[in-house]
């Protein structure tokens, strides 16, 4: 539960809750903490997503520098208070019985993350995003090379003297 226990939070709601909270927490160097009793995902200590399910709502809370007009214009969505919605914070509210959008809310989490990540974790959430060699692809390779071309072997030796 995102704050003090609700007593019988609607289970479409608490689903939504548990599947956001899943990708919040699938980034590299994200914490989850309750700052004011309420789930928040930060990175590197930066907040980047807020969520808080009660007995009679589901909030979602996320920077979107990008889509911040176009969600706006969703029933649902509101700029955030205390000032976060002039920076591009908005704050998404559903009450029991909503249909909640988790694929659009995945990708706005997915927006609030590279907005507020250290390039150095974009970089490397990037570079890990590329398909990788594999530890036996990478000894296929190293054996097709001809000996003389490899670092270290004694045939490359010979050839430098």
């Amino acid at each position: 539960m995102s704050t003090s226990p609700a007593s019988k939070p609607d289970a479409k709601l608490k689903a939504a809750e548990d599947r956001l909270r899943e990708v919040m927490l699938a980034f590299p160097e994200v914490t989850e903490e309750f700052p004011w009793g309420h789930r928040t995902a930060k990175v590197k200590g930066k907040m980047f997503a807020v969520l808080v399910l009660e007995d009679h709502r589901l909030s979602v809370t996320t920077k979107l520098p990008d889509s911040n007009e176009a969600a706006l214009m969703l029933p649902f969505a509101t700029p955030t208070g205390y000032g976060l919605g002039k920076s591009g914070w908005v704050t998404s509210e559903f009450k029991p019985g909503d249909s909640v959008p988790v694929e659009l809310l995945t990708q706005w989490i997915h927006e609030s993350f590279r907005a507020v990540a250290p390039q150095k974790v974009l970089k490397a959430l990037d570079a890990g995003a590329a398909p990788k060699k594999t530890a036996a692809k990478k000894a296929a390779a190293k054996k097709t090379r001809p000996a003389s071309t490899r670092r270290g072997t004694v045939a490359a030796s010979r050839s430098k003297r």
